[in-house]
């Protein structure tokens, strides 16, 4: 695995905001938590385009590394997607590491994948990232491979390098390829049950509701990509049983490396009958995490399934028998606010003080009915 066992000690954040969001360098602080990242501090500049060198402009980054030079930052997190030379260029200004979004989540799903497909499925999506981005700093890699005929006279090392993770590539792939076959089998082997797949924003208690469900262990924390390795359950419901799938979390900018290395995983939810759409009711982002979910059902040609809207925490939201959403507060029962008529079929539970779980069931036992008749 790339890079999985370095530690970092101290951070900071740099954003650009044009049409993006102050809470968007919150999600990235919490990503950075879940990488044992500590945040020092955010600086954000407006801008309408990156600098084509440097991503900000001259007289921020003056300011950023004396802060840097004072306060002994290790790291410097953006919230986007920076090129080669920009990453070459502010590690030279900087002297620190320089860490993109999407290198960030790679590195946690790394750091967070348990079972050998999981790992597979993330090395291939880290050298998949890695090839387009290579530069002199990964000159090192000839080393890792010997054999005759390996690089010839005058052959730059960048391009040996190259050769060396294309290999790696290949080599994961057709590993990967073979596994998905071996799960593919398994699916059609599942015809005769109902499949229900989780899906939802990550750490909005998909794996809580799964062990609730299931009456399993799953490992499950209160961070973002907690878990990124599929588990599947049975339960019973009444007279019908289920293969419940709990799927890695989605999230705003998930990379495309990871969607496509994913691709046996995601699956599950392709082929799933019913689709549970769990939401964290709790957070003030809610509706605009609903359409990321959508969005990335829509890019794995999923959106069209039977979906029901789990909101979960609502044990966060009630406060002096009010319901508090928003800032807002309602006298008014789940059933009978704004979400429940935007968002239709839904249900309102709790997977931590297990409110609603039964009726959950209910639901889900009556759609797996209509399939069956239909």
């Amino acid at each position: 695995m790339i890079e999985k066992k370095i530690k970092y000690k101290k951070s900071i954040i740099i954003g650009i905001i044009n049409n993006s969001k102050i809470e968007y360098f919150d999600e990235l602080k919490s990503l950075a938590k879940t990488a044992n990242i500590i945040v020092d501090k955010i600086f954000i500049q407006k801008l309408y385009f990156p600098h084509p060198r440097t991503f900000i402009r001259s007289g921020k980054i003056e300011y950023i590394k004396n802060y840097i030079n004072l306060n002994n930052i290790d790291t410097v997190l953006f919230d986007n997607e920076l090129s080669p030379t920009q990453v070459k260029n502010l590690e030279i200004i900087f002297q620190c590491k320089i860490l993109s979004r999407t290198k960030l989540i790679l590195d946690i799903f790394s750091k967070r994948a348990k079972t050998s497909y999981a790992i597979t499925q993330v090395e291939l999506a880290q050298y998949q990232y890695l090839l387009p981005h290579l530069t002199h700093m990964w000159t090192h890699l000839e080393r890792q491979k010997g054999g005759i005929g390996l690089r010839g006279p005058g052959e730059a090392e960048i391009e040996t390098d190259k050769r060396i993770i294309r290999n790696r590539i290949n080599f994961l792939q057709k590993k990967l390829k073979t596994i998905d076959k071996q799960k593919s089998t398994q699916r059609n082997n599942r015809k005769n049950m109902i499949r229900v797949a989780i899906v939802g924003y990550t750490n909005v208690g998909k794996s809580t509701l799964m062990n609730i469900l299931t009456k399993s262990n799953i490992f499950a924390e209160n961070k973002l990509f907690a878990t990124v390795d599929t588990t599947v359950r049975k339960i019973v419901i009444y007279n019908y049983s289920f293969l419940l799938t709990d799927t890695v979390g989605f999230i705003r900018k998930l990379p495309t490396q990871l969607i496509k290395s994913f691709k046996s995983t995601l699956d599950e939810v392709r082929e799933a009958d019913i689709l549970l759409h769990v939401v964290d009711i709790s957070d003030n982002n809610f509706e605009e995490h609903i359409k990321v979910v959508d969005k990335t059902l829509f890019e794995i040609e999923a959106v069209n399934k039977p979906k029901i809207l789990v909101f979960n925490k609502i044990d966060k939201c009630i406060f002096n028998n009010k319901i508090k959403l928003n800032n807002s507060l309602y006298e008014q029962k789940w059933e009978d606010t704004y979400i429940a008529k935007k968002f239709y079929p839904s249900v309102f539970i709790s997977a931590y003080t297990k409110e609603n779980i039964t009726l959950l069931k209910n639901i889900l036992f009556l759609n797996a009915k209509n399939i069956k008749l239909n």
